[in-house]
């Protein structure tokens, strides 16, 4: 091997060993905090403020999940199937919403369009929690305060989803297969309903897993709206518990726990919706 080619070789070989430091230290963090919630959340109250956190003795599993669903009368349960309504069902109404609205800013002409989607880029900059006391005084006059709909009905509006929703239509809905529904004589409805939204699926999904993750994670807004425990999301409730243990440390135990179960679904969404997911991230890229 020639001097001059060896050269050349050698910022490419560090480089790429630069990456690969970069990805392994940010796997490292990421995965770091989740292994400490499995191993805590096979400890007893004791062993969790031991030394002893790596051992596998003082193994707890059951007995602390049992605990979490015997706590405070099975509230646990309740806030979960509190958080499954709110991510879940707000997350398929809200991509649906989002995708409609996006398709209909890149396929239709109407007025102020351009100066309309900038107000959705504009409102994508905005905090969420900055819009928490406007929804409050809102939901407030309409006698909303404090029920399953003042968290509901905000999280399926979202402006981001709009803008990924009018990029997904630009990069898998060709405008000549909607003229040809057309000339068939497929109406606006249908043809949005049969022929684009089969191909906006990918991005459907796509906006779909972002929606469900920031409504799962969502913690300020319920904690504004909310002062009925029945209807806490799991991030509020375990956020409850956990201010309690400073006073009873036997909810310590049932925390982690919690907490170990709520990343869960997300798991789940990300690991079966993946192959739809890294297609639509891809929408547009290549023409």
């Amino acid at each position: 091997m020639s001097a001059s080619h060896t050269t050349a070789l050698r910022p490419r070989l560090l480089g790429r060993a630069s990456v690969n430091t970069v990805v392994a230290l940010s796997v490292l963090y990421t995965l770091l905090p989740v292994l400490w919630l499995v191993l805590a959340a096979t400890k007893n109250r004791d062993a969790l403020f031991g030394s002893d956190l790596l051992s596998l003795g003082d193994f707890s599993f059951v007995q602390n999940l049992r605990d979490l669903f015997t706590m405070d009368g099975g509230l646990y349960g309740r806030w979960y199937v509190n958080s499954l309504l709110y991510a879940v069902v707000g997350a398929a109404v809200g991509a649906l919403v989002s995708v409609a609205c996006g398709y209909a800013f890149d396929k239709y002409r109407f007025r102020h369009k351009e100066k309309l989607f900038g107000l959705v880029l504009a409102a994508v900059m905005v905090p969420q929690t900055v819009l928490a006391l406007p929804l409050y005084l809102m939901a407030s006059g309409a006698g909303l305060v404090n029920t399953f709909w003042a968290v509901f009905i905000p999280v399926l509006f979202n402006p981001f989803g709009v803008y990924l929703g009018r990029i997904f239509s630009h990069g898998y809905v060709p405008d000549e297969v909607l003229e040809a529904a057309r000339v068939d004589g497929a109406g606006e409805l249908t043809t949005y309903l049969r022929v684009s939204l089969r191909m906006l699926g990918p991005g459907l999904v796509t906006v779909f897993l972002f929606q469900l993750t920031a409504i799962w994670n969502n913690f300020f807004l319920p904690m504004v709206m909310l002062s009925d425990q029945d209807l806490y999301p799991v991030s509020l409730g375990l956020y409850q518990w956990n201010s309690s243990a400073t006073v009873s440390p036997e909810y310590y135990p049932v925390v982690i726990m919690g907490s170990l179960l709520a990343i869960v679904p997300l798991i789940l969404a990300f690991v079966l919706l993946q192959r739809f997911w890294r297609s639509g991230l891809t929408a547009g890229a290549v023409k």
